[in-house]
Protein backbone atom coordinates (compact mmCIF):
# COMPACT_ATOMS: atom_id res chain seq x y z
CA UNK A 1 0.00 0.00 0.00
CA UNK A 2 1.02 3.77 -0.87
CA UNK A 3 -0.85 5.31 2.44
CA UNK A 4 0.94 6.77 4.86
CA UNK A 5 0.12 7.75 8.18
CA UNK A 6 0.68 11.20 8.99
CA UNK A 7 3.31 10.54 11.43
CA UNK A 8 5.03 8.60 8.73
CA UNK A 9 4.40 11.27 6.50
CA UNK A 10 6.40 13.43 8.67
CA UNK A 11 8.95 11.49 9.52
CA UNK A 12 9.96 11.11 5.69
CA UNK A 13 9.49 14.71 4.71
CA UNK A 14 11.87 15.57 7.85
CA UNK A 15 14.25 13.29 7.01
CA UNK A 16 14.14 14.45 3.44
CA UNK A 17 14.71 18.24 4.76
CA UNK A 18 17.57 17.01 6.47
CA UNK A 19 20.05 16.21 3.49
CA UNK A 20 19.08 20.06 1.98
CA UNK A 21 22.03 22.31 1.38
CA UNK A 22 19.26 24.87 -0.44
CA UNK A 23 18.62 27.77 0.59
CA UNK A 24 15.02 26.81 1.11
CA UNK A 25 13.34 23.10 0.67
CA UNK A 26 10.18 21.83 0.21
CA UNK A 27 8.60 18.36 -0.37
CA UNK A 28 4.90 17.17 -0.90
CA UNK A 29 4.12 13.93 -0.73
CA UNK A 30 1.38 11.85 -2.74
CA UNK A 31 0.22 8.75 -2.51
CA UNK A 32 -3.10 6.82 -3.53
CA UNK A 33 -4.63 3.14 -4.56
CA UNK A 34 -7.11 3.20 -6.90
CA UNK A 35 -9.54 0.69 -8.14
CA UNK A 36 -11.95 0.45 -10.78
CA UNK A 37 -14.45 -1.87 -12.70
CA UNK A 38 -15.63 -1.16 -16.20
CA UNK A 39 -18.37 -2.91 -18.02
CA UNK A 40 -20.32 -2.82 -21.21
CA UNK A 41 -22.82 -4.56 -23.09
CA UNK A 42 -23.95 -6.08 -19.82
CA UNK A 43 -20.90 -7.88 -19.54
CA UNK A 44 -17.42 -6.90 -17.21
CA UNK A 45 -15.08 -5.61 -19.64
CA UNK A 46 -12.13 -4.37 -17.41
CA UNK A 47 -11.22 -4.14 -13.80
CA UNK A 48 -8.33 -3.54 -11.42
CA UNK A 49 -6.84 -1.99 -8.64
CA UNK A 50 -3.37 0.51 -8.78
CA UNK A 51 -1.30 1.85 -5.84
CA UNK A 52 0.57 4.94 -6.57
CA UNK A 53 3.29 7.18 -4.63
CA UNK A 54 5.37 10.27 -5.92
CA UNK A 55 7.60 12.25 -3.78
CA UNK A 56 8.20 16.12 -5.20
CA UNK A 57 11.25 17.67 -3.58
CA UNK A 58 11.75 21.44 -4.41
CA UNK A 59 15.24 22.93 -3.94
CA UNK A 60 15.64 26.84 -3.69
CA UNK A 61 19.09 28.93 -3.91
CA UNK A 62 17.58 32.85 -4.21
CA UNK A 63 15.04 33.07 -6.60
CA UNK A 64 16.13 29.70 -8.48
CA UNK A 65 14.55 26.88 -8.12
CA UNK A 66 14.38 23.08 -8.89
CA UNK A 67 11.69 20.51 -8.65
CA UNK A 68 13.11 16.29 -9.30
CA UNK A 69 10.19 13.86 -8.30
CA UNK A 70 10.63 10.10 -7.55
CA UNK A 71 8.84 7.00 -5.88
CA UNK A 72 12.00 5.78 -4.19
CA UNK A 73 12.31 5.16 -0.03
CA UNK A 74 15.93 4.01 0.25
CA UNK A 75 18.37 6.62 1.88
CA UNK A 76 20.60 6.61 -0.89
CA UNK A 77 17.96 7.59 -3.28
CA UNK A 78 16.30 10.13 -1.41
CA UNK A 79 19.84 11.87 -0.99
CA UNK A 80 20.18 11.33 -4.69
CA UNK A 81 17.08 13.09 -5.38
CA UNK A 82 17.80 16.14 -2.74
CA UNK A 83 21.05 16.70 -5.00
CA UNK A 84 19.73 16.47 -8.17
CA UNK A 85 16.83 19.16 -7.30
CA UNK A 86 19.94 21.29 -5.98
CA UNK A 87 21.73 20.61 -9.21
CA UNK A 88 18.33 21.92 -11.59
CA UNK A 89 18.01 24.82 -9.08
CA UNK A 90 21.61 26.24 -9.53
CA UNK A 91 21.09 25.66 -13.27
CA UNK A 92 18.02 27.49 -13.84
CA UNK A 93 17.43 31.30 -14.50
CA UNK A 94 16.09 33.27 -12.03
CA UNK A 95 12.20 33.71 -11.22
CA UNK A 96 11.24 37.56 -10.95
CA UNK A 97 7.75 36.05 -9.39
CA UNK A 98 9.12 33.95 -6.74
CA UNK A 99 7.93 33.54 -3.65
CA UNK A 100 9.51 32.52 -0.26
CA UNK A 101 8.14 29.08 1.55
CA UNK A 102 5.41 29.48 4.27
CA UNK A 103 6.07 28.86 7.73
CA UNK A 104 3.45 27.15 9.71
CA UNK A 105 0.15 27.63 9.27
CA UNK A 106 -3.48 26.04 10.92
CA UNK A 107 -5.29 23.32 9.04
CA UNK A 108 -9.46 22.28 10.30
CA UNK A 109 -9.56 19.02 10.03
CA UNK A 110 -10.89 17.69 6.75
CA UNK A 111 -14.14 15.83 6.45
CA UNK A 112 -13.35 14.06 3.18
CA UNK A 113 -12.33 10.60 4.16
CA UNK A 114 -14.60 7.56 4.93
CA UNK A 115 -13.72 4.15 6.20
CA UNK A 116 -16.68 2.48 4.26
CA UNK A 117 -14.46 4.19 0.83
CA UNK A 118 -11.17 2.98 2.04
CA UNK A 119 -12.56 -0.74 2.51
CA UNK A 120 -13.83 -1.20 -0.64
CA UNK A 121 -12.52 -4.36 -2.48
CA UNK A 122 -13.35 -6.11 -5.44
CA UNK A 123 -15.91 -8.23 -4.38
CA UNK A 124 -17.69 -4.69 -3.73
CA UNK A 125 -17.22 -3.52 -6.91
CA UNK A 126 -18.32 -6.22 -8.71
CA UNK A 127 -21.44 -6.24 -6.48
CA UNK A 128 -22.43 -2.42 -7.09
CA UNK A 129 -21.38 -3.20 -10.94
CA UNK A 130 -23.63 -6.59 -11.11
CA UNK A 131 -27.07 -4.38 -9.45
CA UNK A 132 -26.70 -2.20 -12.50
CA UNK A 133 -26.15 -5.03 -15.15
CA UNK A 134 -29.48 -6.78 -13.64
CA UNK A 135 -31.53 -3.60 -13.51
CA UNK A 136 -30.98 -3.32 -17.11
CA UNK A 137 -31.23 -6.83 -18.03
CA UNK A 138 -34.46 -7.07 -16.19
CA UNK A 139 -35.98 -4.23 -18.58
CA UNK A 140 -34.22 -5.17 -21.75
CA UNK A 141 -31.30 -2.72 -21.95
CA UNK A 142 -28.11 -2.77 -22.76
CA UNK A 143 -25.63 -1.15 -20.28
CA UNK A 144 -22.23 0.19 -20.45
CA UNK A 145 -20.53 1.99 -17.27
CA UNK A 146 -17.45 2.58 -15.00
CA UNK A 147 -17.05 2.60 -11.27
CA UNK A 148 -14.07 4.43 -9.39
CA UNK A 149 -12.83 4.60 -6.33
CA UNK A 150 -9.92 6.44 -4.55
CA UNK A 151 -8.30 6.39 -1.15
CA UNK A 152 -5.56 8.65 -0.68
CA UNK A 153 -3.10 11.30 0.97
CA UNK A 154 -1.34 14.57 0.39
CA UNK A 155 1.54 15.24 2.79
CA UNK A 156 3.97 18.59 2.42
CA UNK A 157 6.71 20.22 4.60
CA UNK A 158 9.43 21.91 4.04
CA UNK A 159 12.58 23.97 6.10
CA UNK A 160 10.66 26.47 7.36
CA UNK A 161 8.25 24.49 9.82
CA UNK A 162 5.19 24.46 7.36
CA UNK A 163 3.41 20.71 7.45
CA UNK A 164 0.15 19.33 6.19
CA UNK A 165 -1.96 15.94 6.01
CA UNK A 166 -4.87 15.12 4.16
CA UNK A 167 -6.16 11.63 3.68
CA UNK A 168 -9.09 11.67 1.38
CA UNK A 169 -11.84 8.76 -0.14
CA UNK A 170 -13.80 9.49 -3.12
CA UNK A 171 -15.82 7.72 -5.77
CA UNK A 172 -18.00 7.57 -8.99
CA UNK A 173 -20.49 5.36 -10.21
CA UNK A 174 -21.64 6.11 -14.11
CA UNK A 175 -23.54 4.43 -16.33
CA UNK A 176 -25.69 4.90 -19.91
CA UNK A 177 -28.12 2.68 -20.59
CA UNK A 178 -29.20 2.17 -24.39
CA UNK A 179 -32.93 0.58 -25.55
CA UNK A 180 -32.46 -2.43 -27.71
CA UNK A 181 -33.13 -1.12 -30.93
CA UNK A 182 -30.34 1.38 -30.09
CA UNK A 183 -33.22 4.50 -30.31
CA UNK A 184 -32.65 5.24 -26.94
CA UNK A 185 -29.67 6.62 -24.32
CA UNK A 186 -30.16 7.43 -20.61
CA UNK A 187 -27.65 8.38 -18.15
CA UNK A 188 -27.22 8.02 -14.85
CA UNK A 189 -24.51 9.22 -12.09
CA UNK A 190 -23.71 9.34 -8.72
CA UNK A 191 -20.39 10.85 -6.73
CA UNK A 192 -19.45 9.96 -3.38
CA UNK A 193 -16.72 10.42 -0.26
CA UNK A 194 -19.10 7.27 1.71
CA UNK A 195 -19.60 4.57 0.18
CA UNK A 196 -22.40 3.81 2.00
CA UNK A 197 -24.62 6.41 0.03
CA UNK A 198 -23.99 4.48 -3.16
CA UNK A 199 -27.00 3.01 -4.88
CA UNK A 200 -26.34 1.68 -8.29
CA UNK A 201 -29.60 0.29 -9.11
CA UNK A 202 -31.24 3.68 -8.11
CA UNK A 203 -28.67 5.16 -10.54
CA UNK A 204 -29.41 2.59 -13.01
CA UNK A 205 -33.18 3.16 -12.86
CA UNK A 206 -32.85 6.90 -13.61
CA UNK A 207 -30.48 6.09 -16.85
CA UNK A 208 -33.30 3.32 -18.53
CA UNK A 209 -36.41 5.34 -17.73
CA UNK A 210 -34.65 8.10 -20.03
CA UNK A 211 -33.42 5.73 -22.25
CA UNK A 212 -37.07 4.22 -22.72
CA UNK A 213 -38.93 8.07 -22.67
CA UNK A 214 -35.72 9.42 -25.28
CA UNK A 215 -36.96 6.64 -28.02
CA UNK A 216 -38.30 8.40 -31.17
CA UNK A 217 -36.82 11.36 -30.88
CA UNK A 218 -38.27 14.33 -32.94
CA UNK A 219 -36.36 17.01 -34.55
CA UNK A 220 -36.80 20.56 -33.85
CA UNK A 221 -35.68 23.76 -34.69
CA UNK A 222 -32.35 25.14 -33.49
CA UNK A 223 -32.68 28.33 -31.64
CA UNK A 224 -32.83 29.85 -28.93
CA UNK A 225 -35.05 27.90 -26.06
CA UNK A 226 -36.34 28.00 -22.33
CA UNK A 227 -33.80 25.01 -20.92
CA UNK A 228 -34.30 23.13 -17.35
CA UNK A 229 -30.72 21.98 -16.82
CA UNK A 230 -30.29 18.78 -14.58
CA UNK A 231 -27.58 18.95 -12.21
CA UNK A 232 -25.05 17.47 -14.31
CA UNK A 233 -25.53 19.81 -17.40
CA UNK A 234 -25.84 22.90 -15.12
CA UNK A 235 -22.15 21.49 -13.55
CA UNK A 236 -20.98 20.43 -17.32
CA UNK A 237 -20.82 24.55 -17.69
CA UNK A 238 -20.69 26.05 -14.34
CA UNK A 239 -17.48 24.25 -13.26
CA UNK A 240 -15.47 25.92 -16.29
CA UNK A 241 -16.33 29.40 -15.01
CA UNK A 242 -15.35 28.57 -11.47
CA UNK A 243 -11.89 27.54 -13.20
CA UNK A 244 -11.87 30.92 -14.10
CA UNK A 245 -12.21 32.91 -11.14
CA UNK A 246 -8.56 34.08 -10.95
CA UNK A 247 -8.30 37.85 -10.03
CA UNK A 248 -4.38 38.14 -12.24
CA UNK A 249 -6.28 37.39 -15.37
CA UNK A 250 -9.44 39.60 -14.44
CA UNK A 251 -6.99 42.22 -13.67
CA UNK A 252 -5.11 41.61 -16.88
CA UNK A 253 -8.47 41.61 -18.79
CA UNK A 254 -7.97 38.27 -19.73
CA UNK A 255 -11.01 37.18 -18.50
CA UNK A 256 -14.87 37.29 -17.95
CA UNK A 257 -14.34 38.79 -14.61
CA UNK A 258 -12.15 41.53 -15.51
CA UNK A 259 -12.62 44.88 -17.19
CA UNK A 260 -9.90 45.56 -19.88
CA UNK A 261 -7.53 48.27 -18.48
CA UNK A 262 -9.38 49.07 -15.04
CA UNK A 263 -9.17 46.03 -12.77
CA UNK A 264 -11.67 43.19 -12.12
CA UNK A 265 -15.31 43.44 -11.52
CA UNK A 266 -15.56 42.26 -7.73
CA UNK A 267 -18.96 44.27 -6.38
CA UNK A 268 -20.73 44.30 -9.45
CA UNK A 269 -24.00 42.31 -9.98
CA UNK A 270 -23.36 39.80 -12.60
CA UNK A 271 -26.04 37.39 -12.63
CA UNK A 272 -29.38 36.79 -11.44
CA UNK A 273 -30.20 37.73 -7.91
CA UNK A 274 -30.82 34.02 -7.44
CA UNK A 275 -27.34 33.36 -8.00
CA UNK A 276 -25.09 32.70 -4.66
CA UNK A 277 -22.35 30.70 -4.74
CA UNK A 278 -19.88 29.83 -1.94
CA UNK A 279 -16.37 26.89 -1.07
CA UNK A 280 -16.57 25.48 2.04
CA UNK A 281 -13.73 22.43 2.71
CA UNK A 282 -15.87 21.42 5.84
CA UNK A 283 -19.04 20.83 3.95
CA UNK A 284 -20.25 17.98 5.48
CA UNK A 285 -22.03 17.27 1.98
CA UNK A 286 -19.36 18.27 -0.39
CA UNK A 287 -16.16 17.92 1.79
CA UNK A 288 -12.92 19.29 0.56
CA UNK A 289 -9.28 19.40 1.44
CA UNK A 290 -7.98 21.92 4.49
CA UNK A 291 -5.81 23.50 2.02
CA UNK A 292 -4.84 24.92 -1.26
CA UNK A 293 -1.85 24.25 -3.60
CA UNK A 294 0.47 26.16 -2.21
CA UNK A 295 -0.26 25.65 1.46
CA UNK A 296 -2.77 28.38 2.28
CA UNK A 297 -5.40 26.94 4.28
CA UNK A 298 -8.54 27.03 2.96
CA UNK A 299 -11.54 28.58 4.16
CA UNK A 300 -15.29 29.16 3.94
CA UNK A 301 -15.37 32.20 0.97
CA UNK A 302 -18.38 33.42 -0.91
CA UNK A 303 -17.59 34.42 -4.18
CA UNK A 304 -20.67 35.46 -5.76
CA UNK A 305 -24.13 36.45 -3.06
CA UNK A 306 -27.09 37.31 -5.30
CA UNK A 307 -25.67 37.85 -8.19
CA UNK A 308 -22.65 40.30 -7.27
CA UNK A 309 -19.62 39.05 -7.88
CA UNK A 310 -17.97 39.01 -4.01
CA UNK A 311 -14.36 37.31 -4.53
CA UNK A 312 -11.71 36.25 -7.10
CA UNK A 313 -8.96 33.66 -5.98
CA UNK A 314 -5.37 35.45 -5.38
CA UNK A 315 -2.17 33.89 -5.56
CA UNK A 316 0.52 34.64 -2.76
CA UNK A 317 2.27 36.55 -5.37
CA UNK A 318 -0.85 38.61 -7.21
CA UNK A 319 -2.09 39.54 -3.46
CA UNK A 320 1.43 40.72 -2.58
CA UNK A 321 1.28 43.07 -5.41
CA UNK A 322 -2.16 43.96 -5.58
CA UNK A 323 -1.57 44.55 -1.12
CA UNK A 324 -4.64 41.81 -0.74
CA UNK A 325 -4.98 38.65 1.11
CA UNK A 326 -3.91 35.78 -0.78
CA UNK A 327 -7.08 33.36 -1.44
CA UNK A 328 -7.39 29.89 -2.63
CA UNK A 329 -9.36 28.81 -5.44
CA UNK A 330 -12.46 27.10 -5.39
CA UNK A 331 -11.98 25.72 -8.80
CA UNK A 332 -14.11 22.42 -9.03
CA UNK A 333 -15.29 22.78 -5.55
CA UNK A 334 -18.23 25.09 -5.23
CA UNK A 335 -21.82 25.06 -3.43
CA UNK A 336 -24.53 26.65 -5.36
CA UNK A 337 -27.61 28.04 -3.45
CA UNK A 338 -30.85 26.33 -4.71
CA UNK A 339 -34.22 25.75 -3.16
CA UNK A 340 -36.36 22.93 -1.80
CA UNK A 341 -38.00 22.79 -5.46
CA UNK A 342 -37.35 19.01 -7.39
CA UNK A 343 -36.48 18.73 -11.03
CA UNK A 344 -40.32 17.96 -11.48
CA UNK A 345 -41.55 21.08 -9.59
CA UNK A 346 -39.11 23.08 -12.20
CA UNK A 347 -40.79 20.85 -15.10
CA UNK A 348 -44.32 21.54 -13.56
CA UNK A 349 -43.92 25.27 -13.90
CA UNK A 350 -42.10 25.51 -17.40
CA UNK A 351 -44.88 26.19 -20.25
CA UNK A 352 -42.58 25.58 -23.00
CA UNK A 353 -39.15 24.67 -23.12
CA UNK A 354 -35.98 21.37 -23.07
CA UNK A 355 -35.10 19.03 -20.62
CA UNK A 356 -31.31 18.39 -20.63
CA UNK A 357 -30.00 15.43 -18.84
CA UNK A 358 -26.34 16.40 -19.89
CA UNK A 359 -23.48 18.00 -22.19
CA UNK A 360 -20.40 16.48 -23.37
CA UNK A 361 -17.41 17.31 -26.25
CA UNK A 362 -17.60 20.95 -24.42
CA UNK A 363 -14.96 23.33 -26.17
CA UNK A 364 -13.82 26.74 -25.38
CA UNK A 365 -14.72 29.38 -27.92
CA UNK A 366 -14.43 32.58 -26.20
CA UNK A 367 -12.30 34.01 -22.63
CA UNK A 368 -14.00 37.12 -22.60
CA UNK A 369 -17.18 36.15 -22.96
CA UNK A 370 -16.99 32.64 -21.36
CA UNK A 371 -18.63 31.01 -24.63
CA UNK A 372 -18.64 27.75 -24.87
CA UNK A 373 -19.79 25.33 -27.77
CA UNK A 374 -21.16 21.55 -27.25
CA UNK A 375 -23.52 19.03 -27.65
CA UNK A 376 -26.76 17.59 -25.52
CA UNK A 377 -26.25 13.93 -24.88
CA UNK A 378 -28.35 10.60 -23.26
CA UNK A 379 -31.98 12.08 -22.88
CA UNK A 380 -33.03 15.47 -24.24
CA UNK A 381 -36.79 16.66 -23.71
CA UNK A 382 -39.25 18.90 -24.98
CA UNK A 383 -41.80 20.39 -22.26
CA UNK A 384 -44.80 21.23 -22.71
CA UNK A 385 -47.96 22.48 -20.28
CA UNK A 386 -45.87 21.75 -17.71
CA UNK A 387 -45.14 17.81 -18.49
CA UNK A 388 -42.46 16.19 -20.62
CA UNK A 389 -44.18 15.94 -24.27
CA UNK A 390 -41.67 13.37 -26.42
CA UNK A 391 -38.22 13.26 -26.65
CA UNK A 392 -35.92 15.46 -29.41
CA UNK A 393 -33.02 14.74 -31.71
CA UNK A 394 -29.47 16.66 -29.28
CA UNK A 395 -28.70 20.41 -30.19
CA UNK A 396 -25.00 21.96 -30.58
CA UNK A 397 -25.28 25.05 -28.24
CA UNK A 398 -23.53 28.07 -28.21
CA UNK A 399 -23.57 29.64 -24.67
CA UNK A 400 -21.81 31.17 -21.70
CA UNK A 401 -22.45 29.77 -17.89
CA UNK A 402 -21.95 34.00 -17.06
CA UNK A 403 -25.08 34.58 -19.82
CA UNK A 404 -26.69 31.48 -18.37
CA UNK A 405 -26.90 32.39 -14.77
CA UNK A 406 -27.55 36.01 -16.21
CA UNK A 407 -30.64 34.40 -17.58
CA UNK A 408 -31.63 32.05 -14.51
CA UNK A 409 -35.37 31.49 -13.76
CA UNK A 410 -35.50 29.45 -11.34
CA UNK A 411 -33.78 26.45 -9.01
CA UNK A 412 -34.14 23.81 -7.17
CA UNK A 413 -32.38 21.48 -4.75
CA UNK A 414 -28.85 21.20 -5.00
CA UNK A 415 -27.25 17.45 -5.50
CA UNK A 416 -23.52 16.61 -5.57
CA UNK A 417 -22.08 16.60 -9.22
CA UNK A 418 -18.28 15.79 -9.29
CA UNK A 419 -16.85 17.60 -6.09
CA UNK A 420 -19.77 20.47 -6.06
CA UNK A 421 -22.94 21.09 -5.30
CA UNK A 422 -25.13 22.14 -7.85
CA UNK A 423 -29.54 22.58 -8.21
CA UNK A 424 -31.36 21.51 -11.51
CA UNK A 425 -32.19 25.01 -12.93
CA UNK A 426 -34.15 26.91 -15.57
CA UNK A 427 -32.91 29.27 -17.80
CA UNK A 428 -34.40 31.77 -20.24
CA UNK A 429 -33.16 32.37 -23.84
CA UNK A 430 -30.52 28.97 -24.27
CA UNK A 431 -28.90 29.20 -27.23
CA UNK A 432 -28.98 26.17 -29.67
CA UNK A 433 -27.02 26.24 -32.88
CA UNK A 434 -27.74 23.06 -34.58
CA UNK A 435 -28.71 19.73 -34.83
CA UNK A 436 -27.26 16.93 -33.69
CA UNK A 437 -27.98 12.97 -35.14
CA UNK A 438 -26.00 10.97 -32.41
CA UNK A 439 -27.98 8.86 -30.10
Amino acid sequence: MSLFTEQQSKQLIDKIVSYSKADEISVTINGSREGNIRFARNTVSTSGEANDLAISITSVFGKRSGTTTTNELEDALLKDAVQQSEEVAQLAPENPEFMPGLGPQQYEKALNYSEKTAGIDQDFRVDAVLASIQECSRKKMTAAGFLQDTTGFIAFGNNKGLFGYNRYTNGAFSVTAKTEDEKGSGYGVQYFTDAKQLNTKQVTSTGTKKAEASREAKEMKAEKYTVILEPQAAWDLISLMMQTMDARTADEGRNFFGKRGTGNRIGDQLFNEKVTIWSDPLSEENPGTPFGNDGLPRKKTIWVENGVLKNLSYSRYWAEQKKKEPLAPAAGSFYMQGSDKSLDDLIKGTDKGILVTRFWYIRAVDAQTLVFTGLTRDGTFYIENGAIKHAIKNFRFNESPAQMLYNLDDVGKPVRISNAMVPPMRIKNFTFTSLSDAV
